[in-house]
């Protein structure tokens, strides 16, 4: 029995809770997965004893972890929440690759950075025999994708090295870009000209066209792809613009 002689607590309390709770998830993620109690607390105006308490509820329910060093990382539970958005994160953008494929007639690609890499959470295929795939859940480098440079363009450069640094710029082909300096020159002129180019970086004889979701709520790109006897500069003429308003259409979904 509820008593009525207590007031009951404000809902400006609940939500300002799970507003904490979210804001320590992300700050874990910023960091790179894993943080100390004394990173957390320098990068938010919480009390320590608030974080503290946080951090065990969110321990108890697996949505965070202490490891061995006394670092809090994130919980296996975020896993399957994650892979839950994603899907439908890629289900909305469905559409709009859909219509990039009937109009440019070669496949359609959405990815996400996750970590320090990027994940592709959808695709809609070409009618092609000869065609790019590229599975929905599959994990690739930043530096030398079409929708990873695009992401990475919108970063700051002290970060792309920071991320570069810890995952190396394998070269899995001749045309692979190899060093920071070579990769932040290219994001220049990526930052300059709104849109980014796989120039048979990933695979020799592809090539990819790639630009950003803008005020996507993850760091976002769509693309699309095909072989370079098909994907040419009167193909990009063509695809620049629709892939422009693919990402803003997909933008403008996401904040409805």
């Amino acid at each position: 029995m509820v008593d009525a002689t207590k007031p009951a607590k404000s809902s400006a309390s609940g939500v300002q809770s799970v507003e904490r709770v979210f804001e320590l998830l992300e700050l874990i993620t910023d960091a790179g997965g894993d943080v100390t109690l004394s990173e957390l607390s320098a990068s938010t105006d919480l009390p320590l004893p608030t974080i503290h308490r946080l951090l065990r509820t969110l321990v108890a329910l697996g949505y965070a972890r202490q490891l061995p060093n006394r670092r809090y990382a994130l919980g296996p539970r975020l896993i399957r929440i994650g892979e839950g958005a994603a899907r439908q994160f890629g289900a909305l953008a469905r559409p709009q690759l859909k219509s990039l494929v009937d109009q440019l007639g070669e496949s359609a690609n959405m990815a996400v950075l996750d970590g320090d890499m990027v994940v592709y959470v959808a695709q809609v295929q070409s009618q092609h025999s000869m065609r790019m795939f590229t599975e929905v859940g599959r994990r690739a480098n930043v530096h030398d994708t079409g929708v990873g440079k695009a992401i990475l363009a919108q970063l700051p450069n002290d970060t792309v090295r920071g991320i570069v640094g810890r995952t190396g710029m394998a070269t899995p082909t001749e045309f692979s870009i190899g060093t920071v300096e070579d990769l932040i020159a290219e994001l220049d002129r990526i930052r300059e000209r709104g849109y980014s180019i796989d120039e048979q970086e990933q695979e020799i004889g592809v090539r990819c066209y790639a630009m950003a979701v803008p005020d996507a709520p993850t760091l976002t790109a769509v693309s699309v792809s095909g072989p370079i006897s098909r994907v040419t500069e009167e193909f990009a003429s063509r695809a620049i613009p629709l892939l422009r308003s693919a990402a803003e259409a997909i933008s403008a979904d996401l904040a409805a």
